[in-house]
């Protein structure tokens, strides 16, 4: 059965998905009666469909994200551009008629060295099990107190 093929029922839940909260699309779902069976593969079908919103919306955000990177690159060159200008011919303030361009400097900031290594200045990082080893210890066998491997089920549309 094609997505297309969807009873009116499900195609109407499809375009409520969006901006139906969980509990209420569970609800609505729930409402629609039919065989356990055509449930199922129905509701399948939903979800195949919000997956592939998913992917869609991650791919623009993707896009988006690379647009975005490309105007910060081209306001930072930009701005420095002016700066260069102004600092070249002596120009600490320009006021225009809309705008006000001013070269003013910054709060002092620290450059370290790359061989700067006095410990005293050292900020400690929580540590954090890794989970991956863990699991690698306990496949093989190994005794590891407090962990365990637990087995999840999950439901799988192909």
């Amino acid at each position: 059965m094609r997505l297309y093929e969807l009873t009116s029922s499900y195609e109407q839940l499809l375009e409520m998905a969006e901006q139906l909260d969980e509990e209420t699309l569970r609800d609505t779902l729930e409402s629609i009666n039919e065989a356990i069976e055509e449930k199922v593969e129905n509701t399948a079908y939903v979800i195949k469909s919000l997956e592939a919103n998913v992917k869609i919306i991650d791919e623009e955000v993707k896009r988006l994200q690379a647009m975005k990177s490309t105007q910060q690159r081209n306001i930072k060159s930009l701005k420095e551009y002016i700066q260069e200008s102004m600092e070249k011919v002596g120009l600490g303030k320009i006021e225009g008629s809309l705008i006000k361009v001013s070269i003013q400097n910054n709060p002092p900031s620290v450059r370290l060295d790359d061989d700067f290594k006095i410990g005293k200045y050292l900020v400690s990082v929580e540590p954090k099990f890794d989970r991956k080893a863990i699991l690698s210890d306990l496949k093989q066998g190994l005794d590891v107190p407090g962990a365990e491997i637990v087995q999840g089920r999950s439901i799988r549309i192909r």
